[in-house]
């Protein structure tokens, strides 16, 4: 029985002293920290993301960067903790790694990743569309008619059967890129005026006049419609180059007014919000499974040092 206890107790021993689970009592971990640190800095992120992506920006401009600006403001909040936690770690008064230095490095991390999605989603999908659904809407618009200072406010333009548009007087202009534009007829007699023109970048040529234009749907039968070129830098120089059209074809455009063409306007710009939401959507589900992985990785290394 001696022998028996002898070979028990050197058993002992050896994993006491080499088993990598018995070299003493470890710590529990902690989970609440890490349950906030998977929250807080997608709460963040996702606050900052869609208040800089979703109407908000528009309509309301003020509380949009008010509340920017607040969310930055709690990233330092969390910076001011961290950094208060590591004056009491270089004094020697604390000794083991801490939660606060990961939730403010994780908080930046999501505000800068959350400005920079909403800021690009509002300008490749919602910032057209909130400025379109701003403008008014035309149906039946006959272009022999109607003259561009009657619909300086359109916003979505459907025009009168037959209407189409005349390839044959589009013109580009060269600066950088090439802009392109060709007027919009109904029937086959000159328009007194021409005021309504397509436009498009790099779909036709700066060196050939007429027949040369190859803008989205200029040759489809079923586009009847026209959506309003809402950018600002482009519009010089769609003015330029309607000024070359009239110039080479002895035409007039008295108050030119510029369009992408379409079949169905409204159903094209529901698609681009439509699309900012599903990007949305797509941008939090993948931030917070990115946040949630970041939070295992801090998790487990800490628990490696044995610490909570």
């Amino acid at each position: 029985a001696e022998g028996d206890a002898s070979a028990a107790a050197s058993v002992g021993g050896a994993f006491a002293g080499k088993g990598p689970f018995l070299r003493g009592p470890r710590r529990r971990i902690n989970l609440l920290p890490a349950v906030l640190c998977v929250l807080g800095p997608w709460a963040l992120f996702a606050i900052v993301n869609a208040t800089l992506s979703t109407d908000i920006r528009y309509h309301q401009s003020t509380l949009c960067w008010a509340i920017v600006a607040t969310c930055f403001l709690a990233v330092l909040f969390a910076g001011g903790f961290a950094a208060r936690a590591g004056a009491r770690r270089f004094k020697g008064q604390e000794h083991e790694p801490s939660w606060l230095y990961f939730l403010f490095m994780s908080m930046l991390l999501a505000f800068v990743v959350g400005f920079l999605l909403g800021v690009t989603n509002y300008s490749s999908h919602m910032s057209s569309y909130f400025q379109l659904t701003n403008l008014d809407n035309y149906t039946n618009v006959d272009v022999s008619r109607s003259r561009g200072r009657q619909l300086m406010d359109a916003g979505l333009v459907t025009f009168k059967n037959n209407t189409r548009l005349d390839t044959a007087k589009a013109m580009g202009f060269m600066n950088g890129n090439t802009y392109c534009v060709a007027p919009i007829t109904i029937g086959n007699g000159t328009l007194s005026s021409y005021d309504f023109w397509v436009v498009g970048k790099d779909c036709c040529s700066s060196t050939a006049a007429g027949n040369d234009f190859h803008c989205p749907l200029f040759n489809d039968p079923a586009a009847n419609g026209g959506i309003r070129n809402t950018a600002d830098s482009d519009r010089p120089f769609f003015r330029l180059a309607v000024q070359q059209a009239e110039a080479a074809y002895g035409i007039k455009a008295a108050h030119p007014l510029f369009f992408t063409w379409a079949v169905n306007p409204r159903a094209t710009v529901e698609v681009w919000v439509w699309n900012g939401r599903r990007e949305l959507l797509i941008c939090l589900f993948s931030y917070f499974v990115f946040q949630t992985f970041l939070v295992a990785v801090a998790t487990l290394a800490f628990a490696k040092m044995g610490f909570s």
